[in-house]
């Protein structure tokens, strides 16, 4: 593996617990990151001479994909919403349901949001990125506060993250838009997925107790109630098997409009509500 060229079928020969098409793409994912190539300059610099710093660092990113941690934990990053973010075990890793959440949002006006539990801030920072609203931010990890303010920074926008817990809300503000992507799968559906999620993300802001599955929904559409100015807008990222359930308790906290909205795979996965 000593010139560009050779890194594709390297990686090919090297890595055989996942699918071809995935790990070609890990393999282009990497040369970016190592060596900051496209697709495209692949092909107009495949004699490139790898230095030995080079084919180290591919070496471990190959070790570590065996490894099953997930590639944008491997990398440190992920692109969301065309915008580039650090991600770590301490955050989620943002998924495309969450983009066509976001692209929801920005089709509505609105001049200042909050975003609960923001993670690695991937929803409040694409906001803030296409619209001119005031964002505020808040999440109980301290490990993630911090790479969320550095993806802020990352991508040159003014968000203001706090340390804040739903369970302990103490915000006083009041906002046009509250926006939360909170725990929604069960515990009991563990079994469905893929083991580097079970493995390496962070199980507190992916999983639910079956026996209580709208925890979360419950206390933030009640802080909504009192921090939403009057017409302010609700918007959730849900489990499809609740949203006939969630819809229930916002109608008895006077949300009306309501709307349940598809992703692209056909399952109920966001709701918009307006707060009277």
């Amino acid at each position: 593996m000593n010139i560009l060229a050779n890194i594709l079928p390297f990686f090919l020969k090297e890595i055989d617990n996942f699918s071809r098409r995935e790990i070609i793409s890990f393999a282009y994912l990497s040369i970016e990151k190592i060596l900051g190539f496209s697709k495209s300059d692949c092909i107009l610099n495949s004699n490139y001479i790898l230095s030995d710093e080079d084919i180290s660092s591919f070496e471990k990113i190959i070790v570590d994909i065996k490894k099953n941690i997930p590639i944008q934990y491997v990398l440190g990053e992920t692109h969301f919403y065309n915008l580039k973010f650090n991600v770590n075990s301490s955050t989620l890793i943002p998924r495309p349901e969450t983009e066509e959440l976001v692209r929801y949002i920005l089709s509505h006006n609105f001049s200042s949001v909050l975003d609960i539990g923001t993670g690695s801030g991937c929803i409040a920072i694409s906001i803030a990125k296409n619209s001119k609203a005031s964002i505020d931010a808040i999440d109980n990890s301290k490990e993630a506060l911090e790479i969320a303010k550095f993806n802020a920074i990352l991508n040159s926008v003014d968000v203001n993250f706090m340390f804040n817990d739903v369970f302990g809300f103490s915000v006083t503000k009041k906002y046009d838009l509250i926006v939360s992507n909170p725990p929604y799968v069960l515990n009991s559906e563990k079994k469905y997925m893929h083991q580097n999620v079970i493995d390496y993300e962070p199980h507190n802001a992916l999983f639910v107790e079956d026996f209580n599955p709208l925890i979360f929904y419950e206390k933030i559409a009640l802080i909504a109630s009192k921090n939403l100015n009057s017409n302010g807008l609700l918007f959730f990222e849900i489990n499809e098997k609740f949203g006939e359930q969630i819809i229930d308790l916002l109608l008895k906290l006077n949300f009306v409009d309501i709307e349940l909205k598809k992703d692209i795979n056909g399952r109920d996965r966001i709701i918009k509500s307006v707060f009277k």
